[in-house]
């Protein structure tokens, strides 16, 4: 938690966790807590999967790919308009080259009538849009 408010500048302004218990302190103790009207300093949204139909193995299975994906990457530093790069990139590469192990197909495939006869689907891609 420190390092994420070292990285922002501070600039946080909610803190998103699952149900673990220590992380009500972590987020206490990196970003505040105001005793006076019983409240934390950033807006601390605590989502517990179990309950409600919430189910994180989704969204930790994307994250597992973009970590290990970007794992090696080097020269980040910190930049934001490099993360917003390479995850538009991640976002084509998701939805446009990869198939997925469920629906056995790219989900453009799904989604719309783009045909890419290329069997490089990147500059299938790349050559689909000089054309548009």
């Amino acid at each position: 938690m420190k390092r994420a408010k070292y990285k922002t500048q501070g600039n946080v302004t909610t803190i998103t966790t699952d149900g673990f218990n220590a992380y009500i302190k972590s987020v206490k103790k990196t970003f505040g807590y105001n005793n006076k009207i019983r409240q934390f300093n950033v807006n601390h949204n605590v989502i517990i999967a179990c309950q409600e139909g919430h189910f994180n193995i989704y969204i930790e299975r994307l994250h597992n790919s973009i970590r290990q994906r970007t794992e090696g990457f080097r020269g980040f530093h910190g930049s934001v308009d490099s993360a917003d790069s390479i995850m538009k990139g991640y976002e084509i590469f998701y939805n446009f080259i990869r198939k997925h192990q469920s629906i056995k197909c790219c989900p453009y495939e799904l989604a719309t009538d783009l045909k890419l006869e290329n069997p490089n689907k990147w500059l299938g891609l790349i050559e689909m849009s000089k054309n548009r």
